[in-house]
């Protein structure tokens, strides 16, 4: 089976980045179906933001357990693993009969998901040198628009024609497949082949902590991609319902325009992103930081200033335009981190983050759904409450612009630091 497995940067990069999409759309595929949930088990729209935190509950704390192995073992038997376990759990999502079992059923999800994303971009920050690293980031990043795109459109239009159930069945098939390509075809490559110094020493887990707390700009990374996370998954989770609340339109209408709006100018914003940050940082490495800092400040405001639009053209055009700044952040921050990290930190690094990204990615559907009941109750037209709502937290965008800013100002000097190994 060994001699199957080809060290083809190409080849890891495409199944990596199917397999991201592919959970992505386990993830995401909720979203599309947040209306016949509620009818089918009498929710509100807090209880459908529970579902994301749900996934995050236990992902959160198993990412880094996961993580901190696959410093030491193969990294790709984990992607395995945990590829078949989501793709599983997904599919019971499509048997549960009550809310408790869908709650548990999403938190299985997770626990997959923990186990089989960690240690991918590792593998991908080794098959890349470190000034293509970005690129090949915002390449495997695409996967969150395409999987939102796939779990909105696909899902909103299964869902209607055949049903909520068959959406779950539908989108929890590909990941079985895709495990197995990855068994059987791409090799794990050697750990820091591109970096100059390295050893085969694991760091432990605090030194990795102490070098995102040390590089002050690594600091505002974090801080400024957490927020928009936060931003990012409480609108998507919304984003469908919305459109049918407010302009009457059908399940699969409002999950392909839904797919659509924020999929194809995500998809260009962090490929697009990506590769301009590595074309000017030999120049001007705060462009890592200075090019999502600016498109960030605008986006927000736009975003909020669109969801609140009565005709639905227009709303749709502005989201678009908003969503195409929103996702410049993803390739750049990952890739410059990556860049910061010694190549047996990796792993955990992307773990940690995705502990802090799965909270707050959790918590970003909870608080827009609790805002949306809040002011339905005040007597605020359903609609209309959970568009003002998105509007709220859209401006949260503003905040993760300023830490992108501030991250700007030291990028380079951290990035030296790294490279002289003076940390």
């Amino acid at each position: 089976m060994s001699r199957l497995r080809r060290p083809s940067p190409a080849l890891a990069l495409t199944l990596l980045t199917a397999i991201g999409t592919i959970g992505f759309v386990d993830r995401i595929v909720v979203n599309a179906l947040v209306e016949p949930l509620k009818a089918e088990f009498h929710l509100d729209d807090t209880q459908i933001g529970l579902l994301g935190f749900a996934y995050a509950a236990l992902n959160i704390l198993l990412g880094l357990w996961i993580a901190r192995l696959a410093e030491r073992k193969r990294r790709l038997s984990f992607t395995v693993v945990g590829t078949l376990l989501w793709s599983i759990a997904a599919a019971s999502c499509g048997l549960v009969q009550n809310w408790t079992q869908l709650l548990l059923s999403r938190i299985a999800v997770g626990v997959g998901e923990a186990v089989g994303l960690p240690a991918n971009q590792s593998v991908v920050a080794d098959y890349f040198p470190p000034e293509k690293r970005a690129s090949a980031m915002s390449v495997m990043l695409l996967a969150p628009p395409l999987g939102i795109f796939i779990g909105l459109a696909g899902g909103g239009y299964v869902a209607q024609h055949w049903g909520w159930r068959e959406a779950f069945f539908i989108t929890a098939a590909p990941g079985v497949v895709l495990a197995l390509l990855v068994w059987l075809f791409v090799k794990e490559p050697p750990r820091g082949q591109h970096d100059k110094a390295h050893d085969d020493n694991v760091p432990p887990i605090g030194a990795v902590i102490r070098r995102f707390v040390e590089l002050p700009s690594a600091r505002h990374l974090v801080a400024g991609s957490v927020l928009a996370s936060l931003a990012g998954f409480g609108l998507s989770a919304f984003f469908a319902a919305m459109l049918m609340r407010r302009f009457g339109i059908s399940l699969a209408h409002a999950g392909l325009y839904a797919g659509l709006i924020t999929s194809l100018p995500a998809s260009l914003s962090v490929l697009s992103g990506g590769a301009l940050a590595d074309k000017l940082a030999p120049r001007f490495p705060s462009a890592y930081a200075l090019v999502p800092g600016i498109s960030l400040a605008i986006g927000g405001p736009l975003y909020a200033f669109a969801v609140t639009r009565n005709e639905l053209w227009l709303l749709m055009v502005l989201v678009a335009i908003a969503v195409l700044l929103q996702f410049t952040y993803l390739g750049m921050t990952f890739g410059t981190l990556q860049n910061m990290m010694h190549p047996r930190m990796r792993a955990t690094a992307n773990a940690l983050l995705n502990i802090i990204f799965g909270f707050a990615g959790g918590i970003g559907p909870v608080v827009v759904g609790a805002a949306s009941d809040r002011l339905a109750a005040m007597g605020m037209p359903a609609g209309h409450a959970l568009s003002v709502a998105m509007a709220w937290t859209a401006i949260v965008y503003l905040w993760a612009a300023l830490h992108y800013l501030w991250a700007a100002r030291d990028v380079a000097a951290d990035l030296a630091i790294v490279r002289e190994g003076r940390i």
